[in-house]
């Protein structure tokens, strides 16, 4: 296969999760193959027999087609396909998981929730909103993908809403605005993630949270406290978002060196804010070389990149497309985790023992109960410019990280 695969060479953007294409052969007049992982390349050729072409494949994930079950190579890729009667492709055969996004009719919460739909792992898709839901839920419903959709409207229906989901995705609350930092989202965001974050606890304990809501590097310690004190806390499957990050890096690391997307890895660690994001430059694979002009650019461009773009939508918004692609590709990662995929990996902002802070973001392996494994590794053999600022960054995120405990406590005594 890998001989017979030919990539698109203007390709530098790809549609997530499963990209469906219908094709032709001379044992059938039409066969679907769907395509599901992680690492994107468009790509053109066969699979046993079947032809595709502009097609988004990813590294390390599945290809599913109607009959015939095999392991091939994509450049040097591992890439699984396997049997299946429809287009979907979990291990499991069929689409098997719930999934809750908690803010859905927002500007991360839209396109979010269309991305979401596109996985052919997901059997429910529950919107929940304080307004203006049913209209998205009626619209994504027309997507001719397995995910039936249903929707949820303001503090009497959220129990409805996450009995018994699977995966909770959180990106409820105000967007950041020109002159705004994170931290000056967080009275209203701490109390919306609060309050969602106790439903959780009361009717899907035993799901995975994503949560998105700024200023994560707060409403994470938040989220852990409300779901201590319901006696339901499960440190391996609370996760802040920090998937956008490393999308940026990536990005930007590949324009900067005229590399492949689909070869480009750059780990991000520390937290979700300014200084806080620290792209590890020096284990970017492929190894690259970068000046130390070039590293202070890319570091600085990296951590600013949420900035760039409320400033370029000049008052319109925030990060809202770019931060639902990463969040779809968090959760479709969390879900091929819960579904038995036994090489998935992400950064995210977990709770941690690699530093001395209870929280950070590094590279996790995630599996059927959540993290399965912290790299630790991400943290050795750093560069003196990278030690540097992992020092630096460690006292903004403790204050982060205290403020969001605080606020978790003090709510809690007033109850």
């Amino acid at each position: 296969m890998a001989a017979s695969m030919a990539t698109t060479a203007a390709s530098g953007v790809a549609a997530f999760g499963s990209i469906a294409a219908a094709t032709a052969s001379p044992a059938s007049s039409s066969r679907t193959v769907s395509f599901s992982s992680r690492g994107f390349f468009a790509a053109s050729g066969e699979v046993l027999g079947l032809s595709f072409s502009s097609c988004s494949v990813r590294a390390g994930g599945f290809v599913t087609v109607q009959d015939g079950v095999a392991k091939q190579g994509v450049r040097g890729r591992s890439l699984q396909v396997r049997a299946d009667a429809g287009a979907s492709g979990p291990k499991s055969g069929q689409s098997t998981f719930k999934v809750a996004v908690l803010g859905a009719a927002g500007g991360i919460g839209q396109p979010l929730s269309l991305l979401i739909k596109m996985s052919p792992l997901i059997s429910e898709l529950r919107l929940y909103d304080i307004a203006n839901v049913k209209g998205v839920a009626a619209d994504l419903s027309h997507c001719n993908t397995p995910a039936q959709v249903s929707a949820y409207t303001g503090a009497s229906e959220l129990a409805a809403a996450l009995k018994d989901v699977d995966l909770v995705i959180i990106p409820a609350g105000v967007p950041r605005k020109p002159g705004m930092t994170r931290d000056d989202l967080f009275n209203i965001n701490a109390g919306i993630v609060r309050t969602l974050i106790e439903g959780v606890a009361d009717h899907c304990p035993n799901a995975l949270i994503n949560i998105i809501s700024n200023p994560v590097n707060s409403t994470v310690p938040i989220a852990a406290e409300v779901l201590k004190a319901k006696g339901v806390y499960d440190p391996k499957k609370l996760f802040g978002v920090t998937t956008l990050d490393v999308v940026r890096a990536n990005t930007f690391v590949a324009q900067k060196k005229g590399l492949r997307l689909i070869d480009v890895n750059v780990p991000v660690i520390g937290g979700h804010a300014g200084v806080t994001i620290l792209p590890l430059l020096s284990k970017t694979k492929p190894t690259v070389e970068f000046t130390p002009e070039e590293v202070e650019e890319l570091t600085v461009r990296i951590q600013n990149a949420g900035t760039e773009v409320v400033e370029a939508k000049a008052g319109a918004g925030s990060a809202t497309l770019s931060m639902a692609y990463a969040a779809a590709r968090f959760a479709e990662s969390c879900m091929r985790g819960l579904d038995g995929d036994s090489d998935v990996y992400e950064c995210a902002y977990v709770q941690s023992e690699v530093t001395d802070l209870p929280f950070f973001a590094t590279t996790v392996k995630l599996g059927k109960k959540g993290v399965e494994e912290i790299v630790a590794e991400d943290l050795e053999g750093l560069t003196e410019y990278e030690k540097k600022a992992v020092d630096a960054l460690k006292s903004e995120l403790k204050g982060s990280i205290e403020k969001g405990v605080t606020f978790a406590k003090k709510q809690a005594a007033t109850v």
